[in-house]
């Protein structure tokens, strides 16, 4: 699998755009569609995963969809489990806390997990938005520290980085919660 990234909008959202075989699943187009259109170039579009649906991680799911028609995915049509787009092969982890429908996209076989604005590098989301809630995100904190501490984060802002190198983070955020 190939990812791709783009930085779009005021809030600097991270958009990724996975590849495999010319076949493509976009994740958070947030905004500066034209840009995320210019990424996909022509390779096909089998769809587009949300991780949550604040603004800055979905402003260009229209622009997106009606050119390529293709579907979206989120917390609200993905049950938590394991789930196949194509070529592409994933587990749904629900992780709420920043807001109600944030959910992690797991890639067991590349060992990598597209997370949203649930986990930062050297920090997590925010709970103190409308739909946020600090039992839910203690909750997340303990799911996702089951998960192999190697796997490569890739988060909504942000550099990317690693479970392991945010294990401490996670640990601390938790017992403050």
């Amino acid at each position: 699998m190939r990812i791709n990234s783009i930085v779009v909008g005021d809030y600097q959202t991270n958009c990724y755009v996975i590849d495999i075989d010319n076949k493509v699943l976009v994740i958070d187009p947030g905004d500066e569609s034209n840009k995320i259109l210019d990424l996909i170039g022509d390779r096909e579009v089998l769809g587009i995963l949300i991780t949550h649906t604040h603004e800055d991680h979905i402003g260009a799911v229209p622009d997106i969809s009606d050119k390529y028609k293709c579907p979206i995915y989120d917390r609200y049509n993905l049950t938590e489990g394991t789930h196949e787009i194509g070529p592409f092969k994933f587990d749904v982890i629900y992780t709420p806390g920043h807001i109600n429908d944030q959910i992690v996209y797991y890639f067991k076989e590349d060992n990598l997990m597209f997370v949203g604005d649930f986990i930062f590098k050297d920090s997590i989301g925010r709970t103190d938005l409308p739909n946020g809630d600090e039992m839910e995100m203690k909750q997340s904190i303990i799911k996702i520290l089951e998960y192999p501490k190697d796997i490569t984060l890739y988060p909504g802002h942000g550099e990317i980085t690693t479970l392991k190198d945010e294990e401490k983070t996670l640990n601390y955020f938790y017992n403050i919660l």
